[in-house]
């Protein structure tokens, strides 16, 4: 991977200048009691998120940003403020109205894999079907083939390594084709060589249009964001698109 030259960078920005905002917060909160009084893990956030940007989360434990990821992968509500998410008022959704509008509009990729050991990777892709109420074993297929792992479709968990069983796990989160990939900590179980790899793969997936949302402590993998949104203390900071310099596949 190379640095994105200047006219790859001029051409991002005024993609985002365009793009319609698929997650929009306006005066976002969520605060959760203790015992200790009321806790505000988000602290009045406002920005948008562009169909077909790439935006890294950063920030330290307890900056805010699982509160964010919760509420923005439609796990959790704000206690106050207005979430958009692909032109639809989530805030206000009942639960059974999330869950549908979660597998519907939501891809998940996360640090810990979540395969169900006694299925097989295609089984395993096909599961994110069953909540629409259809699977299909070659769309499950096509998209497993899409991450490299066309001849592995038969095999195990067990029988997978660590990068191959992430790669199931994108094939999961798309196989449903959401609008947007929320990646949490992607690569934090891989090795270098995997890390490359997966890293290939949202990149491609960019390319071909995806909105992803990544949250990530590595700044390799944050420099492969067209910008970042940092918390602290459950404020968010955006910082404007830059120039991407990527060193994870020299």
């Amino acid at each position: 991977m190379k640095m994105v030259s200047e006219a790859q960078r001029q051409h991002a920005e005024a993609m985002l200048e365009h793009a319609m905002p698929v997650i929009q917060l306006v005066g976002v909160s969520r605060e959760y009691a203790s015992r200790s009084g009321v806790v505000r893990a988000l602290d009045d956030a406002s920005f948008t998120i562009g169909a077909g940007e790439w935006v890294a989360i950063t920030g330290p434990s307890g900056s805010g940003k699982s509160t964010l990821v919760n509420l923005l992968g439609c796990l959790d509500t704000p206690t106050s403020g207005k979430l958009t998410i692909d032109g639809e008022e989530v805030h206000a959704m009942s639960g059974s109205e999330l869950d549908r509008f979660r597998a519907d509009k939501i891809g998940f990729v996360f640090q810990q894999f979540h395969l169900i050991p006694y299925l097989s990777a295609l089984e395993n892709v096909m599961l994110a079907q069953y909540f629409h109420s259809m699977t299909n074993a070659d769309d499950a297929r096509r998209a497993l083939e899409r991450v490299g792992l066309g001849a592995r479709a038969d095999h195990l968990p067990s029988e997978l390594s660590g990068g191959e069983q992430q790669r199931v796990c994108i094939a999961r989160a798309l196989i449903n084709d959401p609008p947007i990939l929320l990646a949490d900590e992607p690569t934090g179980n891989l090795d270098a060589a995997n890390q490359k790899i997966v890293a290939g793969i949202l990149r491609e997936l960019h390319a071909a249009g995806s909105t992803i949302v990544m949250v990530t402590h590595d700044p390799e993998m944050a420099a492969l964001a067209q910008r970042k949104i940092a918390l602290s203390h459950g404020k968010v900071f955006c910082h404007p698109v830059q120039h991407v310099v990527v060193k994870l596949a020299q």
